[in-house]
């Protein structure tokens, strides 16, 4: 996936913005609270980072499609070997599932400002 996608598969997603911080990355928030890394510190280090899930953050480990995320491995975020390690489906997917954790770790007051439905 090209930054230019991997941005607008960020930002499509609701109520996503994006802040450029730390040597030039792209980072992809939700009330405030990260779920997408690319480009700059990410692009130098390898690929594209996300937060995963805990069954995800091993299985793409163990297939040697991501390492743990520099400085984010304990919060269970990966990076990708590359950014083409993942078909654009499936990386659109595991961001769509990036955003929908930290979603669910809003306070329902935060979702209720931002339009979002409570989880399920």
């Amino acid at each position: 996936m090209t930054p230019k996608t991997f941005e607008a598969r960020c930002l499509r997603l609701p109520a996503a913005t994006k802040v450029v911080q730390w040597e030039g990355t792209s980072v992809f928030k939700v009330g405030g609270k990260m779920f997408a890394l690319g480009g700059g510190f990410a692009a130098g280090t390898g690929g594209y980072m996300f937060k995963v899930s805990d069954m995800a953050y091993g299985m793409l480990i163990e297939h040697g499609l991501a390492r743990p995320a520099p400085y984010l491995a304990r919060a269970k975020w990966v990076q990708l070997v590359s950014n083409n390690a993942l078909s654009d489906a499936e990386l659109t997917a595991y961001l769509v599932q990036a955003h929908a954790m930290i979603v669910a770790k809003l306070t329902c007051k935060a979702r209720k400002a931002l339009g979002l439905a409570p989880p399920a």
